[in-house]
């Protein structure tokens, strides 16, 4: 129940329960003052809390603000630079939201404490001040009654009326002051109801509109916190694949060091002792030793872990001489001394083993280095980007679109190896590869045949994208921005080779569909990306490095199957510079056998186990001579597979432009001695198969098809770009530009033909023949 009311008619009587009605109220009245004190000391203590917890909050927003990501390689991916601007973007919410509270911290003393502390002084207190009034009144007035009741009857009249006259005005008096009292004390407890109350809830809304301002920063932050989580989802998925790449590498590395050495720019490098002497003797001290057989340089870098790294100058010396050391010549094993040009005396070196001592003497004898093969020649493969090729990637790509396009998890779950390996030989058995009408039985699984489509691309000699192309498709996608990384790699793409863009289109048009199923097959483009990247662009080499460039590989395939469309149906926009034309179809003056990087995809195979080649014996020796067949057709193929772009400037795919001679010779025949190799023009030196099987059935363009009867090599072409000559010898022509007499030429990549009479050179890729 609630306090009874204070009647101002009982002030006069001053009864037993006016008193007790009166005591309850002041007794609220003490419990209202102290309740405000404990609550301004609390509001003080939250004030003085909150404070700090801004302050520590700040100070955590400067330690993520100053912290910057360092990620492994020498380019980031979009969803790594998104993680990185995240810890300043987590930063600026957390500083935006302090500020806030800041806002509301300095409010607080205003809205909060102020308010409290004038209620509790001002009316409380003014209740206490008519309390000791009322208490010192009603001591006087009871005082004084007394004294007059206890005047005698004997008195004069006149003092008795006297005496009663000053009682009266006493009376009245404290009347006066008890009604006062009353008033004030209910005052205060209707007061309390409102300016108690009304400060806590201006706190409140402060405290509310605190919070409404995070809810607005969340609401703002919500589309970098969507962008951040699919960036971090993809980041761990190429960290889960690479990861795994990277644990089978150093497996491999533990079982076979040297096997997957990185080739070194040095001819020999490591670490050797090397005897030096000293006041009190002679002691060994560590070097990391490099040595180049052509300048015959020998640096030598001191350099010891356990006493805390380098602990010299660099020394470089020329070599004159190398020789091994006896064993009973010197106490230590595996000495040999060196004779520099540019030092007197000899230096006595130590190797680290025999074998270690043995390499370093072939290097300074001036033997050839010791690399680690090209894992590409070691066996020739079966797998070819032939007609039986074409059909299998076909027959895998038509199961998957009809059977199983929403199936969860596509191309991400592996099928057994074991039924993917007995599928492959089916789909690769010369007698029914060709055939392709016939599909693949619905008992194989989709994972079985995903996986047989992902495998026989890993097993072509080459990705397919090509060892030389790599590192330009990686660059594109290490550009700044989104459409500079589409550019790039449209034109990469038409300088493939022509069946390797067309299986190339083949298989992002697949992707496409598969992407667009993502909602059923949880196959997005990033993870599709995932999947693809290292089988279509994996490296030549097999280290960390190249690992850690999956992430690229990755973004070259989302690219590829997000503007698949753009990149496969329309031509770059600018075409190669001269010099770029070379780069596949420069050949030395010696006739020295192409590179591993230059050769064509249906040369070699790299298998990595002996145990992996037993398994496909079988399959190659039944059908070696479709494959010796298509590898002569598709190396003539390639020749003249790549298409005009200048947009690239990868330093690594640029080459010379061969010096122009200053007057043109006879023309040459196309079968002389001089002229090279044109596969277009130059009949064959043994039949080549004509049939549907044949492995050079497989599409080509319009400019290959060229007419190949080495009789009749002049023809009419048609410029497909402008061209300014950059020597005498060459041809300056606009597009469309119709030339006469067309020929081969003795320089490579380039043709001769006639031009409003003047004989001159045409960049071979930059016509087209009518």
């Amino acid at each position: 129940m609630g306090l009874p009311a204070l009647e101002f008619s009982d002030c006069c009587l001053d009864s037993p329960h006016f008193r007790e009605t009166l005591k309850s109220h002041e007794a609220e009245l003490d419990k209202t003052n102290k309740f405000i004190k404990e609550l301004i000391k609390d509001g003080k203590s939250l004030i003085s809390a909150l404070k700090n917890l801004s302050s520590a909050k700040r100070k955590f927003a400067d330690s993520l603000n100053e912290f910057k990501f360092q990620c492994i390689g020498d380019a980031e991916t979009d969803d790594e630079m998104c993680i990185a601007r995240s810890l300043q973007e987590f930063a600026t919410v957390l500083r935006n939201l302090e500020d806030e509270r800041i806002r509301m911290i300095e409010n607080a003393s205003d809205v909060l404490i102020t308010p409290l502390e004038k209620f509790r002084k001002e009316q409380i207190g003014a209740a206490k001040e008519a309390k000791k009034k009322y208490d010192k009144e009603t001591e006087k007035y009871y005082g004084v009654l007394e004294k007059h009741l206890n005047l005698s009857s004997k008195k004069k009249e006149s003092q008795l009326q006297e005496a009663d006259s000053q009682l009266d005005l006493v009376r009245q008096h404290f009347y006066e002051v008890s009604l006062e009292y009353v008033f004030k004390v209910q005052e205060v407890q209707e007061r309390k109801m409102f300016e108690f109350v009304e400060p806590l809830l201006a706190f409140l809304q402060g405290l509310f509109t605190f919070y409404h301002h995070g809810y607005e920063l969340a609401k703002d932050f919500s589309d970098f916190k969507m962008q951040l989580t699919i960036s971090i989802q993809n980041t761990r998925n190429r960290f889960e694949g690479t990861r795994s790449e990277v644990e089978s590498l150093m497996k491999k590395m533990k079982e076979n060091p040297l096997e997957h050495k990185t080739i070194s720019p040095y001819t020999m490098e490591g670490y050797l002792y090397v005897q030096e002497k000293r006041h009190f003797g002679t002691s060994w001290v560590k070097h990391y030793c490099t040595y180049e057989r052509d300048s015959k340089q020998i640096t030598m870098v001191p350099f010891d872990q356990k006493s805390g790294g380098k602990g010299g100058e660099d020394e470089s010396v020329t070599l004159r001489s190398c020789t091994r050391r006896k064993t009973d010549s010197i106490e230590k094993r595996f000495c040999f001394d060196v004779e520099a040009v540019d030092r007197p005396g000899v230096i006595t070196m130590q190797a680290l083993s025999e074998e270690d001592r043995r390499l370093w003497m072939e290097a300074m004898d001036g033997r050839e280095p010791v690399y680690n093969s090209n894992k590409d020649s070691q066996t020739e493969g079966m797998a070819q980007l032939d007609i039986i090729g074409f059909n299998i990637i076909k027959k895998c790509i038509h199961a998957v679109e009809t059977r199983g396009i929403n199936e969860q998890g596509l191309y991400r779950i592996v099928g057994v190896n074991s039924r993917v390996q007995k599928l492959l030989s089916i789909l690769m058995d010369p007698k029914t590869a060709s055939e392709t009408e016939t599909d693949i039985c619905a008992e194989w699984e989709i994972k079985t045949i995903t996986s047989a489509l992902k495998t026989y691309l890993r097993m072509l000699p080459g990705p397919l994208m090509m060892y030389q192309f790599q590192r330009s498709f990686i660059k594109a996608a290490k550009l700044e921005n989104q459409e500079s990384r589409v550019s790039e790699i449209h034109s990469l793409v038409h300088r493939l080779p022509e069946k390797n863009r067309q299986m190339l289109q083949l298989l992002m048009n697949h992707l496409a569909n598969v992407a667009k199923n993502h909602k059923q097959n949880l196959m997005t483009v990033a993870n599709l990306g995932v999947v693809f990247g290292p089988t279509l662009l994996r490296p030549q080499e097999e280290t960390v490095a190249a690992i850690m460039d999956i992430k690229f590989q990755n973004i070259v395939i989302e690219i590829l199957i997000e503007n698949h469309e753009k990149i496969f149906n329309t031509m770059p926009d600018v075409p190669l510079t001269n010099a770029q034309l070379h780069l596949s179809r420069k050949k030395s003056s010696d006739s020295k056998p192409p590179s591993c990087s230059e050769r064509p995809l249906t040369l070699f195979h790299a298998m990595q186990s002996t145990e992996k080649q037993e398994q496909r014996n079988s399959i190659i020796n039944s059908s070696l001579e479709s494959v010796i067949s298509s590898n002569a057709n598709s190396i003539l193929n390639s020749s003249s597979s790549l298409q005009p772009n200048m947009n690239s400037s990868d330093p690594d795919l640029d080459v010379l432009k061969p010096t122009r001679p200053s007057s043109l010779p006879p023309n040459p025949s196309p079968t002389s001695p001089l002229s090279p190799s044109w596969p277009m023009f130059s009949a064959p030196s043994s039949p080549m198969p004509t049939s549907s099987t044949s492995s050079d059935s497989s599409p080509i363009r319009p400019e290959e098809a060229v007419h190949e009867d080495s009789s009749t090599p002049f023809r009419k072409a048609k410029a497909l770009y402008a061209c300014k000559a950059e020597h005498d010898s060459e041809l300056s022509f606009t597009a469309g530009t119709v030339f006469d007499n067309v020929h081969p030429s003795q320089e490579p990549g380039w043709l001769e033909g006639t031009l409003n009479g003047k004989t001159g050179l045409i960049p071979e890729n930059y016509v087209e023949f009518l």
